[in-house]
């Protein structure tokens, strides 16, 4: 009797550890397959962060705050670009008036154009977005910051979009 139990207990010892180490095996595996995806999404979404990062790089290369040669020329005026930026664009904001902008050389349907969207490209040009809410056109400034701190404009080049 006592050495049935024995071999009962040796019998179901041995069943327990093979479905242990069986099941074991497919928790393995599963947390793998699991790991290999999560790598995947992980190496996916670091190409398209640096793809983004290059596309933001090549974008900032045109504006203010990207361009360290426009950096190194204000900084040669002591200014300093952070403070210098909104000047220049609230200066071409401020040209915007109920009869119009006078750099807009348009005459709009009933409403005189407005500049709607600045970005300043370097320490010279500026490019526009304009509207009189019909037709929409983009302009070419250029500007100057004078010693005292005004800014001079001066159209370059405008276009109206057709209809």
């Amino acid at each position: 009797m006592r050495r049935n139990i024995f071999l009962y207990l040796f019998l179901f010892a041995a069943l327990y550890i093979i479905f242990q180490s069986i099941n074991s095996s497919k928790g393995l595996e599963y947390q793998e397959r699991r790991i290999n995806k999560l790598e995947n999404k992980i190496a996916k979404k670091d190409s398209l962060y640096s793809v983004l990062e290059d596309r933001l790089a090549n974008t900032e290369y045109f504006t203010l705050l990207g361009n360290e040669n426009t950096k190194e020329y204000f900084d040669n005026d002591n200014l300093v670009v952070e403070d210098i930026k909104p000047v220049i664009v609230d200066g071409l904001y401020a040209k915007n008036t109920a009869k119009g902008n006078d750099l807009i050389n348009f005459v709009g349907d009933g409403r005189p154009f407005q500049i709607n969207r600045v970005q300043v490209l370097n320490h010279r040009w500026i490019i526009a977005d304009f509207s009189d809410g019909k037709k929409w056109g983009e302009l070419l400034v250029e500007y100057f910051v004078n010693e005292d701190g005004s800014v001079d404009y001066n159209r370059v080049e405008s276009l109206v979009y057709p209809n």
